[in-house]
């Protein structure tokens, strides 16, 4: 299979698995909500919030098997191979035991760390135990995603990651139409994911066929492993610092109910994100593979490539939440929560700035190359934590996002564009031309017609919603084809092919 081919198949399915998952969590999270009413909702985002620190035990692992099942897939060392596996199963069984202490000790003192109603408490307790334990069991099963990544094989990741994101969404439904509550939906949004990773652990070993054994653990990967980990793990308590500390903070010094306003904006936001994620990931195991092949050539086409098309997928739904937002919340979870549209708004541009640069991110780790971010990121995250803090009693939900998109802003401002580009010896303005140019003036048109069709028709429920919606996108789809045709390879090789085709078409039926 071809690079272009393989690239293609892996992005569609991503793009795939992420559609099911936006618009299951689009469409459930109100069913949930309503179902649940505030509190309830807001203890579930604060407990999956607070457990979500327990990925910063991850201590890079698997950004390691990714970058090194790709490495020494290119140069054929199935020893190596064997060995890394092996290494990293061992560890993350280690570490997933060792997470069953902070879950004990969570469920006791959950009602002292936060404003946890009294009518919630025992719910809460429970709640942390079936998160913490389930977490602490996705160590040493999530290692078949790495590996499925590392193999560069995105699409069986996601078609498995689909069929159980269907299967929660149906079984969710089911418990609460029949009376269960909150630890039902718990214990079926945990569940799920484990089930899927035991799946890809059968397709992997079927793929690989790797021995297991006690005497395939290696102190050379471990120290390999740990040598790369050790800068993603610096990423990782970052990561939580800067997306996971919010809901923390809000049931800390306000309240469960508040986290709910809070999460809406922010959830419209991450769903973009993720969009835009879904399509860069790819770039990891190739970029990898390239440095791994001194292909320095191919590096700096897909920086500037990759970047581009984060920023034709971003930008469209940038303009859309813009300027249909307070649209999007009211069809989404009704006009009682459109005051979170000053939320949204708070934080999705400087999330847009970061995410149309996600292709950066994807090379520096393929590269190994990735500790200056890692400092980065550290600082910003300190930053977000201490701004929201001081922010939040002030300012309320608002106050902490100001302090999670401050820091953020500057990340994607003033660090990733000129160091990468230092890093492949471009120059940031040829960067910033050739990457977002084109993006940035195709959505101009869209802007004019969403805005039209807001005054024109301004969409309370689903059915305007998606009419306005498809409007703008439908002004938009024609200038992306025009660049596509006119501007990209591809697109013009297959303009000439159809002009053939066509041309010859039409002379036999002369």
């Amino acid at each position: 299979m071809s690079l272009k081919s393989r690239a293609l198949k892996n992005v569609a399915s991503s793009w795939g698995g992420l559609a099911v998952n936006i618009a299951v969590g689009f469409f459930l999270s109100p069913f949930i909500l309503h179902h649940l009413g505030d509190e309830a909702f807001g203890l579930w985002v604060l407990i999956f919030s607070l457990t979500g620190y327990y990925g910063i035990f991850d201590f890079g692992i698997r950004s390691s098997l990714v970058r090194y099942v790709s490495k020494f897939q290119a140069t054929g060392d199935k020893d190596e191979l064997t060995r890394l596996i092996n290494t990293s199963l061992f560890t993350y069984t280690c570490v997933g035991l060792a997470l069953v202490v902070p879950t004990i000790i969570g469920s006791l003192y959950v009602d002292r760390l936060f404003h946890v109603p009294t009518e919630f408490l025992k719910d809460g307790r429970i709640l942390v135990l079936i998160v913490g334990y389930s977490l602490a069991l996705g160590f040493p099963l999530g290692i078949s995603g790495g590996i499925l990544e590392g193999l560069q094989k995105f699409y069986l990741l996601n078609w498995t990651n689909i069929v159980a994101t269907l299967a929660r969404a149906v079984l969710i439904i089911y418990v609460l139409r029949h009376g269960l509550g909150l630890l039902s939906v718990a214990l079926i949004t945990v569940s799920l994911p484990l089930i899927a990773s035991a799946v890809r652990a059968v397709i992997a070993q079927r793929l690989l066929a790797i021995p297991y054994g006690w005497k395939y653990v290696s102190r050379d990967s471990l120290r390999q492993v740990a040598n790369y980990g050790s800068v993603t793990f610096m990423i990782i308590v970052a990561g939580r610092l800067r997306f996971k500390t919010d809901a923390v903070i809000i049931g800390s010094f306000l309240s469960a109910a508040a986290i709910t306003y809070f999460s809406i904006g922010a959830r419209l936001v991450e769903y973009t994100g993720e969009v835009v994620s879904s399509l860069a990931q790819i770039f990891t195991p190739m970029s990898s593979h390239f440095h791994a092949t001194g292909d320095f050539a191919q590096l700096r086409k897909i920086f500037i490539s990759g970047n581009r098309a984060c920023a034709l997928v971003m930008f469209p739904m940038t303009v859309a939440l813009l300027v249909m937002g307070k649209s999007v919340i009211e069809a989404w979870v009704g006009p009682r929560y459109v005051s979170s549209y000053s939320i949204l708004l708070i934080l999705l541009i400087p999330s847009t700035l970061y995410q149309i640069q996600s292709t950066s991110n994807r090379i520096l780790f393929g590269m190994s190359l990735h500790k200056s971010l890692a400092y980065v990121v550290l600082m910003e995250g300190i930053a977000n934590l201490i701004l929201s803090i001081v922010l939040v009693r002030p300012l309320g939900i608002v106050g902490d996002a100001i302090g999670t998109a401050i820091p953020l802003l500057c990340t994607a401002l003033f660090f990733l564009p000129r160091h990468l580009c230092r890093q492949l010896d471009i120059p940031v303005r040829k960067f910033l031309v050739e990457a977002y140019f084109y993006p940035v003036v195709l959505c101009i048109p869209m802007t004019f017609v969403l805005l039209l069709m807001q005054r024109s028709f301004y969409a309370h429920r689903y059915p305007q919603l998606v009419l306005n919606l498809t409007a703008g996108i439908a002004v938009y789809g024609v200038g992306v084809l025009w660049f596509v045709l006119t501007r990209e390879p591809l697109g013009i090789q297959l303009k000439t092919r159809m002009s053939r085709y066509f041309g010859l078409s039409g002379q036999s039926q002369l």
